[in-house]
């Protein structure tokens, strides 16, 4: 293991665009991190004060910070190279190449990639968004024939926010429904989901690590007990293979992972990119 670094990702806008980008090298790395993010830096005045707190981090550490860029302003970005750091610029690296490969200038528009921009998309995640959530956790079932999947598992396998996800960032309209203790024991599709058969995907996990997830929330009870743990998905994984439903597991997968997975086995149409 190295020595603890620091990393700055610094934006004009949120920040989450240079957090994923700068996650996304990270993890090839086992090294101990410290992790800043400086959003809204988009005029010279706030470019100074974030070289200075990075510039007070080399001091105090003796080590040389990483900075991540997704700013646009090129009078900010000159600013920030100013700073007692490694500076790795996402738009210079990708914008000014694509720019001379597509032979046009860029828009230099701020917070592009996370803006309203066309209403009509900003409508669409918004609407998926909103159903996600009326139809979250089979609390409600009659908008199922709207549903581009609905997404069955027992308790606490990721059902919820891989929902949220799906609607937030595909615009894909995702219910979710809870499999109980009586549909598992029964050993067939809960009656409201025969219809929607086509539509379904299964969420597994390992017993062990269900019974972690819900040891945080009911600890040492019947629900979080490891028998019952792997009394359910054992019995849910049957009902998917007997059923013919596509299922993951989820246990060592992320969210983004799962939806993607998800997206590419069924095909299912996005409505934003």
């Amino acid at each position: 293991m190295s020595e603890k670094r620091t990393v700055f990702f610094i934006s004009d806008r949120t920040g989450i665009t240079a957090e994923t980008l700068g996650h996304s090298l990270l993890t090839q790395f086992d090294v101990e991190l410290d992790q800043v993010t400086l959003p809204f830096v988009d005029d010279v005045q706030r470019a100074q004060k974030a070289v200075e707190q990075i510039n007070q981090v080399a001091t105090e550490t003796g080590n040389r910070p990483i900075v991540f860029s997704t700013v646009v302003k090129s009078d900010v970005r000159d600013h920030l190279r100013q700073c007692h750091a490694t500076f790795f610029d996402f738009f210079d690296t990708f914008v000014a190449p694509l720019e001379r490969e597509l032979g046009v200038p860029s828009s230099h528009t701020i917070g592009q990639a996370h803006g309203r921009g066309d209403d009509r998309l900003y409508d669409v995640r918004i609407d998926a968004m909103n159903f996600a959530l009326n139809n979250d956790d089979g609390g409600a079932t009659r908008q199922y024939h709207k549903a581009d999947v609905v997404i069955v598992g027992v308790s606490r396998t990721g059902k919820t926010p891989v929902s949220i996800y799906l609607a937030l960032q595909y615009g894909i309209y995702a219910a979710n429904y809870p499999l109980t203790d009586d549909d598992l024991l029964e050993g067939r599709l809960p009656r409201v989901l025969r219809d929607h058969r086509r539509k379904l995907y299964g969420l597994s996990i390992k017993a062990d690590r269900l019974r972690e997830i819900r040891q945080e929330r009911r600890p040492n009870t019947a629900y979080s007990s490891l028998q019952q743990c792997q009394m359910e998905v054992a019995r849910a994984e049957g009902l998917f293979r007997r059923e013919s439903i596509p299922f993951v597991n989820t246990t060592s997968i992320s969210i983004e992972e799962i939806a993607t997975t998800m997206i590419h086995e069924t095909r299912l149409k996005r409505r934003l990119y």
